[in-house]
């Protein structure tokens, strides 16, 4: 079994409020990418893998921009990097859904990209996706400060300020903003559901779970949220780590297990008893959010799912990456790419 010496550390949170004008630093030509520049401001605040526009605050025209870009935000006195990934122009211009994508700890937006084919799925669903970069090449996934991370709130208001930002820039729908991600980037997403349902319409993580503890993340609202997970994880295992061991780098935070996160999502969405099926490679688990749950959910009567992986590990289900050693193995049982999309963006969720 692998060290917890992970991807997976998460460090903690001082909620604090964004400001600020946000506008598009700087974009970097990828492969055969535009350029354009900006600026934007705020307030300073955790593994697995040209030609400058018209205007700072005037969305691209999708008939003329790259269709991906790497770019970058200054939000918080940090400058803040993303690459963006833009389907193709449709027949007419109009608000386009948004996915967030975490990458876990130690790797990076590519990595991720490679791992998921993200952009891909997304792409044919018409959808905007966007890879953040993290600091440290991890997330601020818990609330608890740390010597690494003494502003545990600045990931989630970079979050913030990069949803606001691409809904002036790019046209994305702000009733239909997702955000997934896996491991660290898993716990990343499942905060921001727990800390902003209002922003968004649906969450999905892979192996990731909420921090508990000192550095706890609590549910605040209903929100749609899908929790994958290996069975054999040999990394952050299943069960959650409730006393994880020390790490020289940053404290590996304590975690609920894979089915107490998802249950904290279904509590506070209002939800009844969960019915559990097995199905071939994996077994699903369905709360139905309640339609008279608080917290403004745009979606009171959607669903909080976990699905438990067969023969899988610290992994992303259906992706043809090879993981690093002792992570386990990934498996062909479910495409979790797909099965995100469909979730997120589906009529039932």
């Amino acid at each position: 079994m692998r060290s917890f010496r992970d991807r997976d550390r998460d460090p903690a949170l001082r909620a604090r409020r964004w400001a600020g004008g946000l506008a598009l630093a700087l974009v970097l030509p990828l492969a055969g990418c535009a350029t354009g520049t900006g600026n934007g401001t705020g307030t300073d605040g955790d593994a697995d893998s040209g030609r400058p526009g018209a205007s700072s605050t005037a969305p691209a025209p999708f008939a003329t921009a790259a269709p991906e870009v790497r770019a970058q935000l200054r939000v918080d006195g940090d400058v803040r990097q993303y690459l963006l990934h833009r389907p193709p122009a449709p027949a007419a211009d109009g608000p386009r859904p948004l996915l967030v994508a975490f990458h876990g700890r130690g790797a990076d937006a590519a990595e991720l990209r490679a791992k998921t084919r993200l952009e891909r799925a997304a792409t044919a669903r018409g959808m905007l996706v966007a890879f953040p970069e993290g600091l440290g090449r991890g997330w601020g996934a818990g609330t608890r400060a740390t010597k690494q991370r003494p502003d545990p709130g600045l990931d989630v208001r970079f979050t913030e300020a990069l949803i606001k930002h691409l809904v002036r820039t790019e046209r994305a729908d702000p009733g239909q903003v997702y955000v997934a991600g896996f491991s660290n980037g898993g716990s990343m997403a499942l905060r921001m559901a727990a800390e902003r349902p209002a922003l968004l319409a649906g969450a999905a993580s892979v192996s990731g779970q909420l921090p508990t503890g000192d550095a706890a993340v609590e549910p605040t609202g209903p929100v749609p949220v899908m929790v994958v997970y290996g069975a054999d994880d040999p990394v952050r295992p299943l069960a959650g780590l409730p006393s994880p061991p020390p790490d020289p780098k940053e404290p590996i935070l304590p975690t609920r297990s894979a089915r107490d996160s998802a249950a904290a999502f279904a509590a506070a969405g209002g939800a009844g008893e969960p019915v559990t099926r097995q199905q071939k490679g994996y077994e699903r688990t369905v709360w139905r959010l309640g339609k008279e749950a608080s917290g403004g959910s745009r979606r009171p009567d959607g669903t909080v799912q976990l699905l438990v992986v067969d023969d899988a590990g610290h992994t992303w289900p259906g992706s043809t990456v090879p993981p690093p050693e002792g992570f386990g193995p990934v498996s062909r049982a479910l495409d979790a790419t797909d099965t995100i999309l469909d979730f997120l963006t589906g009529p039932g969720r």
